[in-house]
């Protein structure tokens, strides 16, 4: 009889989240070989099978047991908690296996059974605190010397990964979870979700959600997995979640605004991306016009990585044209931005040669501190008023300023510019923008109150609503982007008709129109439903319109449409609007 070899993750540990061949592989098994509390576990799966337990600390001597019983022909199953692959058995039967020279061909046959490992189980019951990049650190030096498990810290730190720390603690080692906490708050803030997760899904099941700063206040042992949040984890409603890429919107008055779906993969819009940085490396030298220059439209002629290698040893290629940096190495390209980066942060060359040198002989510098701050994209909408569309020289001389070099202004049809700059503190754009005097509102899906000019301020009777509307409505989230137009006089030139809500002042009072398609074949100017409304009541009729839309209305729904589907809002019924007939164009000769 040939023999076989299973290493079976079983998961967290209830006969739930054990898979379906998992269990097979169990029932087919002669003997189970296991630490103790893992058999315990599965007990209840178990019918006559032996059992080998041992310790915690005696996982070759079970390999060893497993190999021998195989090629002595049995069935074996060497059990894991979560999966056997991550800190499980799997590898060290692999191990004893190539010590005594087996191959896959002529030896006992071997199959994996992966599991849930704890980084997964325990990040269900936390919330989603592993939507990006994430690693898993064991703090058990039993197996590995300590001082390398302290610089995978230190790294994971550095790079802002969401951490899962296995073997935390236990009755012999108390420090490393301590040096974990200290190492990882000279990046993180104190104030980093931290999760704490005791016997997922067992009958012990324990679930703290803490900082960073508080997590050796809470019982920590070797059946708890602690998972750190990155800088930009939050905590909501009890549960633990980490947004699954770094922001992207401009948060304004409360009211997030996320970039489009053709927007987001923009290099502008993810300054942090190889692509982005070398459109700023060409845009340096003059190879580029722009950041946001697609990568189809830089010239064929001038590669991205165009700029010249420093000159630093013998083996690489010196500086100077273009055909010596063509031939440059990985090398060359990584010391050059290793200068890029450190000459932005202020340190010198001499700096960069020290750290180079220390590198590539292995010493550690002592360095400060530092907290990884994601930059977000921020994005609004920005306009000297309401009826008034004349920027001050000082309000455009702070607008530049707010862009800066990485930042882009974007002139919109609306009478507003669109303002986009990568910053990691939006306060210190929108304070000196709003001292000014300019008004800044969101952009994306909310609602925009637009207006004349009202004759230069000439027919000023409306003017006053038309800044109430503003003021109460302007920026609104809302199902679809959302227009109200405001024309000053009967002339209605700025054509406020052809606007989801279009109000036109005349003889001293309103008239309203609902509902207008402004592009596609069917294209019509919004529905006549009123004339002569007084202007004390326009106001709050307008403003419960825009609510029954906001609160009725489905998700991506036009105003016309939500319109036309319900029939009605506030007394006002919806007319079909008649559609021109196109005719074929008759064939000349």
């Amino acid at each position: 009889m040939s023999g076989k070899l299973f290493v079976i993750g079983f998961g967290p540990g209830s006969f739930d989240h054990i898979t379906k061949r998992a269990r097979e592989a169990i029932e087919e098994s002669e003997i189970i070989i296991g630490y103790t509390t893992y058999v315990d576990l599965i007990r209840g799966l178990l019918t006559d099978q032996e059992i080998v337990s041992t310790g915690m600390t005696e996982e070759v001597t079970r390999a060893r047991e497993a190999v021998r019983q195989a090629e002595a022909g049995k069935k074996v199953a060497v059990i894991s908690s979560g999966d056997a692959g991550v800190y499980g058995m799997a590898g060290l039967v692999y191990e004893v296996l190539v010590e005594q020279g087996w191959t896959a061909a002529e030896g006992v046959e071997v199959e994996i059974v992966p599991g849930i490992s704890a980084i997964n189980s325990c990040g269900a019951l936390l919330g989603a605190p592993i939507m990006h990049d994430a690693c898993t650190i064991s703090l058990s030096d039993h197996l590995t010397p300590w001082e390398l498990i302290a610089r995978r810290i230190d790294a994971a730190g550095m790079a802002d990964f969401v951490i899962a720390l296995y073997n935390p603690r236990s009755g012999r080692r108390t420090r490393q979870i301590v040096e974990a906490q200290r190492i990882l708050l000279q990046y993180r803030s104190p104030d980093t979700p931290v999760g704490i997760v005791k016997s997922a899904y067992r009958e012990r099941e324990h679930i703290v959600i803490t900082t960073l700063a508080d997590m050796l206040n809470h019982d920590i042992g070797m059946l708890t997995t602690v998972i750190i949040g990155n800088s930009s984890t939050f905590v909501y409603d009890g549960k633990m979640i980490t947004p699954r890429g770094y922001q992207r919107k401009y948060t304004l008055n409360s009211d997030e605004q996320a970039l489009k779906p053709h927007q987001r993969l923009r290099p502008e819009n993810e300054p942090w991306s190889l692509e982005a940085a070398a459109l700023q490396g060409a845009a340096a030298l003059g190879d580029s016009p722009s950041l946001a220059a697609a990568p189809q439209e830089r010239p064929a002629s001038k590669p991205v990585n165009s700029v010249s290698a420093p000159v630093d040893s013998a083996h690489r290629a010196p500086a100077g044209t273009g055909t010596q940096a063509a031939a440059a190495t990985p090398y060359d390209w990584a010391a050059q931005a290793l200068q890029a980066v450190n000459e932005a942060k202020g340190i010198t060359a001499e700096g960069t040669a020290a750290a180079a040198t220390a590198v590539a002989s292995g010493t550690q510098l002592h360095r400060p501190a530092a907290v990884f701050v994601p930059e977000m994209i921020f994005e609004c909408a920005v306009s000297p008023g309401v009826a008034n569309k004349k920027f001050t020289p000082l309000q455009m001389m702070t607008l530049a300023q707010a862009a800066g070099e990485k930042g882009e202004l974007e002139y919109t049809p609306h009478h507003q510019i669109i303002l986009r700059v990568p910053t990691s503190n939006p306060e210190e754009v929108t304070a000196p923008l709003r001292e000014a005097g300019l008004i800044l509102t969101p952009v994306g899906d909310v609602l925009q109150v637009k207006a004349c000019d009202f004759c230069d301020g000439e027919k000023k009777d409306a003017i006053p609503y038309a800044e109430e509307l503003q003021q109460k409505l302007g920026g609104l989230e809302m199902p679809k982007e959302t227009r109200i137009g405001i024309n000053g006089c009967g002339m209605a030139c700025y054509r406020a008709v052809q606007e989801d809500i279009g109000l036109v002042f005349r003889k001293g009072k309103f008239d309203l129109f609902l509902g207008a398609k402004t592009v596609g074949r069917t294209a019509h100017s919004g529905v006549p439903v009123a004339e002569g409304i007084e202007p004390d009541k326009i106001v709050p009729l307008i403003e419960r319109i825009v609510a029954r839309y906001k609160s009725e209305a489905f998700p991506n729904e036009r105003f016309h449409k939500f319109f036309q589907r319900i029939g009605e809002l506030e007394g006002y019924a919806w007319q079909e609007v008649p559609i021109p007939k196109i005719e074929n164009a008759v064939c000349g000769d």
